[in-house]
């Protein structure tokens, strides 16, 4: 009998099929004719009855009877003639149905892994790039957004600042651009808009999101200038945007507090950090906040001044109650 190396075994909920490496089941399919044999679909063997989780290190110790579905034991030399061609039948398996779901996006990302080209992305690079410098700077940026579909202050965008790894705001290194392209597995216009659906998924996971989060302080800098302070109005930018997609409850009122107090100048990169533990720290209220722990002053100077809003709103609420009596 001719044998098949068995390539793979993968669990159903209908059962196990086998798939044989093409060059040995053609020669399968050739020892059919010769013998006069018809090939026929293989059947599945019911999980419940046998239970392989290596197709290489179970094959050996599993007797065909069991591997094929009810074939005799080939140690009976007797009835060996009579089942060879009910064997042979057996063996040819039939392909796999086409299932929705991980097939579908495994494949999708194995073609666009071997679709992209390095030619094709410095290419899309040169439409946009600066004709002084090697770099897409604004208006190059304005144009790329353009033909994006995107505007250029748009969370999307933001993302893929992000992926890029850009170290400076309106500025798209070759180096960067070509590189964050290869990791994304674009080389096109379309190839990127495609990846925002994934890219916003992405960057819902928490440890992401984190990444992402400080990511954009440093995209916000003027690094070129040596800024190591982002400026409030900026800070007030970028905290709307990074959370476009997963406000915190106090967002708006320490938003609000900033914006009121125009003597807070600037954002340090400690302050930025610690606002996404403060945000999971403290309940709606701050009723959480303990100023004995090693936040910034800042938060310090919010909550206290959160308190007085509380204060005074209880307060004019009572007058108001004793004004009507």
């Amino acid at each position: 009998m001719t044998s098949c190396n068995l390539k793979n075994v993968e669990r159903t909920k209908y059962g196990i099929y086998y798939e044989q490496k093409m060059g040995n089941c053609l020669a399968c399919c050739k020892d059919h004719k010769e013998n006069g044999g018809n090939v026929h679909e293989s059947r599945f063997i019911d999980t419940d009855k046998v239970d392989l989780t290596s197709a290489s290190s179970q094959n050996a110790h599993l007797p065909e009877s069991r591997l094929f579905g009810g074939l005799g034991d080939n140690s009976n030399n007797g009835n060996r003639t009579s089942h060879q061609n009910s064997e042979k039948r057996m063996f040819y398996p039939r392909i796999p149905p086409i299932l929705s779901g991980s097939g579908d996006s495994k494949r999708s990302s194995q073609s666009r892994n071997e679709s992209v080209s390095e030619p094709k992305i410095i290419s899309l690079f040169e439409q946009y790039k600066d004709g002084q410098e090697d770099a897409i700077l604004s208006e190059g940026i304005e144009r790329f957004c353009r033909d994006l579909e995107v505007k250029p202050e748009e969370y999307k965008v933001l993302l893929l600042a992000w992926k890029f790894s850009a170290e400076t705001m309106c500025k798209f290194t070759k180096q960067e651009f070509v590189t964050g392209c290869k990791t994304l597995k674009v080389d096109s216009i379309k190839g990127i808009q495609n990846r925002f659906p994934d890219l916003v998924q992405e960057a819902q996971n928490p440890e992401n999101f984190k990444d992402f989060y400080r990511f954009t302080f440093r995209f916000g800098l003027d690094s070129e200038n040596g800024q190591r302070i982002l400026p409030s109005e900026m800070a007030i930018c970028l905290w709307k945007l990074v959370f476009s997609h997963r406000e915190p409850v106090i967002l708006s009122r320490w938003l609000a507090f900033l914006e009121k107090h125009q003597n807070v100048r600037g954002i340090p990169r400690d302050t930025w950090n610690m606002f996404l533990n403060f945000c999971d720290a403290v309940k709606d209220d701050l009723s959480m906040y303990d100023d004995t722990e090693a936040w910034p002053s800042l938060f310090d100077d919010f909550v206290e001044y959160e308190n007085d809003q509380t204060n005074q709103n209880v307060q004019h609420k009572e007058n108001r109650n004793e004004e009507s009596d």
